[in-house]
């Protein structure tokens, strides 16, 4: 089986319709200085709901928005961690920045920088092994790694065969449009008779047509015929990956043409649960070591940092 990564701006997204999955979103974008707060959620189209993180990021040059997925209301207890000396993660080769290979050769990016920081968190050795995506749940389950640390989205398919922890991000959705026509906040009524560039058959266009019904569709076999439309202003706005729309924006191919208008879509039976951190069925020491950590390092203003370092442009 190969498990998702709908999350990936640099590769085809491999699972976003199997991703699909009901669940509940505790998203909240937490603003580094001088950041600005995701437009509010329209009653038709669920949007994030803020929560306020416990730390504010360091200064940074653009206005950016760091996403929190933990409330602060359900501060999960310090588990047993006596019997935890070493975690064996496994992540992916070549997915930049979430995982790729450093100028050392050593792994890196934000999933490796994440799963080093867990260790510290817990206090235990920590390795991190490198290999092709499709062979990841197949080594875990063989015992020859620990946890999957490797923007794995979270899915009823995969929850059959691994567990995961709570969810250390979520790939939102949004709309892109030309600099010049940049909206502020989006809902329905404000797209009617709008041109909108989306994926054919994706999961971005159910959620259009389920929720934008006035607008004026048009479906795109790829990214790229997508993006281009949008920057010669054959379409008013775009919608789909936020991740990988923000390093677009960001980079040379948009030619500085665009912007993201509105907040971001994180409805969950369209857009799913989330990326979790996989691991073995039924190893809920380690499960709940994870979740402790995860929460103690978003506390402490570690997760903002690392966000901040890894995402010029924020996709939430």
């Amino acid at each position: 089986m190969a498990p998702s990564q709908q999350a990936k701006s640099f590769k085809s997204a491999r699972g976003l319709l199997t991703a699909l999955a009901a669940g509940l979103c505790l998203l909240g974008c937490a603003p580094a200085v001088n950041a600005q707060a995701p437009a509010k959620q329209p009653p038709a189209a669920p949007q994030a709901t803020p929560q306020v993180a416990p730390q504010s990021a360091p200064q940074t040059a653009a206005p950016q928005a760091v996403p929190g997925f933990w409330d602060p209301r359900r501060r999960p207890e310090r588990p047993d961690l006596s019997r935890l000396t070493v975690i064996r993660f496994l992540t992916e080769t070549d997915y930049p920045p979430f995982n790729y290979t450093g100028a050392d050769g050593n792994p890196a990016g934000f999933n490796v920088d994440l799963a080093r920081s867990l260790c510290e968190e817990i206090k235990v050795t920590c390795t991190v092994q490198m290999r092709r995506f499709e062979t990841l749940v197949d080594a875990l389950t063989s015992n020859r790694g620990d946890a999957i640390i490797a923007s794995m989205a979270v899915s009823p398919q995969l929850r059959a065969r691994v567990d995961f922890s709570d969810p250390y991000y979520r790939v939102p959705a949004r709309f892109a449009s030309r600099k010049d026509a940049v909206m502020p906040e989006i809902r329905p009524e404000f797209l009617e008779g709008k041109k909108v560039g989306v994926i054919a058959g994706s999961a971005h266009e159910a959620y259009l047509k389920a929720m934008f019904t006035d607008a004026e569709l048009h479906p795109y076999p790829n990214d790229d015929a997508m993006r281009t439309a949008l920057r010669k202003g054959e379409v008013d706005f775009i919608f789909g990956d936020a991740i990988s729309l923000a390093f677009w924006i960001n980079g040379t191919d948009s030619g500085d043409c665009c912007a993201f208008s509105g907040g971001p879509f994180v409805e969950s039976r369209f857009f799913g649960e989330g990326i979790g951190i996989a691991v073995r069925k039924g190893n809920d020491v380690l499960r709940q070591a994870l979740n402790w950590a995860l929460f103690r390092v978003w506390e402490k203003g570690r997760y903002t940092d690392l966000w901040l370092r890894y995402f010029s442009v924020s996709p939430f």
